[in-house]
């Protein structure tokens, strides 16, 4: 379904009563190769065959793991997972295929399972796959083909039955090409390659999510905030390199510090100077400014109070007005302006 924006007399946008329409999962959009991507993976969840999801940082990886796995006919088992790129490399094995008491320096006495086991007839979801060191890949891959493995310091195989979904932000057959990922384990996991598209490639749904998140939000922090159209505008310009993580985490920052009711390009530019974005990374080059000063947060905060003021004084035509108007005492006013001087 097509997702429009309607604005209200203030140049608001609506947010949607239900966002239903628009959501599958826990996954929100509307352009129509997510869609169709997604509606693949419903179709092959039900089967046990290994899948590789690839695609950018914050672009729903694991909640595109999290809707296979529940649709899947393993559902009745919760769903696990493990991020192989923060694990150090000497927990890694002990992690992922458990240990028998003893093992080593510190193992716990009765030992101990790990992920795949606990994953008995359920799914695992292997993040950061590329992150695997070579040594334990030989591992995995007779999990793969034979679903037997032996724990750390035993001797004994253990049967599995887990369905592996793995992830990854990088190019395995470039790991391949480097000697870093083994070939074998690449077409066994590869069986099902399904590639997320990045957000600058779904640029309807950019809107749509901003709307969500700001939905969301407002429900989290008992809040009543409203998107001016100009903050979508600004939106569509940004390159948004962490995806729909990266609009999420702004979302919740202009819910929390945006002074009114209605969210400005102002408040945008508020909370880039707060996280030192510069412009040349977020934006693209139509919508570039000037960098952002390195300032402690608590001036860059004060400046930007004392700015809004005064436009708000010059918009209003009084002191009083311009209160009124950022729903603040005249006192406060006057002593933020004192205090400026």
């Amino acid at each position: 379904m097509k997702f429009d924006v309607v604005y209200d007399q203030d140049d608001c946008a609506i947010i949607p009563q239900d966002f239903a329409a628009f959501k599958i999962g826990s996954i929100i959009t509307s352009n129509p190769a997510m869609i169709d991507l997604i509606n693949v993976c419903l179709r092959i969840a039900r089967s046990d065959a290994p899948i590789l999801i690839t695609g950018e940082s914050g672009v729903g990886k694991e909640l595109l793991a999290e809707l296979i796995h529940s649709n899947s006919n393993r559902h009745k088992e919760p769903f696990l997972k493990i991020n192989c790129a923060a694990i150090p490399d000497s927990l890694k094995e002990s992690e992922l295929f458990g240990y028998e008491p003893g093992a080593f320096t510190g193992a716990l006495k009765h030992g101990k399972k790990g992920l795949i086991e606990a994953s008995q007839n359920s799914t695992l979801l292997m993040d950061e796959i590329g992150e695997m060191p070579m040594n334990m890949q030989s591992t995995l891959l007779r999990v793969l083909q034979d679903g037997r493995f032996v724990r750390v310091g035993g001797s004994k195989e253990v049967k599995s039955d887990v369905r592996l979904i793995c992830a990854t932000n990088k190019n395995l057959k470039d790991l391949v090409d480097e000697g870093l990922f083994r070939n074998d384990l690449y077409f066994r996991l590869n069986v099902i390659p399904i590639i997320l598209p990045p957000l600058s490639e779904r640029p309807e749904d950019i809107s749509l999510l901003a709307l969500y998140y700001t939905d969301h939000f407002n429900r989290q922090y008992n809040s009543h905030k409203r998107l001016h159209r100009s903050v979508l505008e600004a939106f569509t310009m940004r390159r948004w390199t962490g995806n729909v993580r990266e609009l999420r985490n702004t979302m919740e920052r202009l819910v929390l510090i945006a002074v009114n009711e209605m969210i400005s390009v102002e408040d945008l530019d508020c909370i880039d100077a707060i996280t030192h974005k510069e412009a040349p990374d977020c934006m693209t080059d139509q919508a570039k400014d000037v960098s952002v000063p390195d300032k402690p947060l608590k001036a860059m905060v004060e400046a930007y109070e004392i700015d809004l003021i005064k436009k708000a004084i010059e918009r209003h035509g009084s002191l009083r007005k311009a209160a009124k108007a950022l729903d603040v005492t005249p006192s406060t006013i006057s002593r933020k302006l004192t205090r400026d001087k």
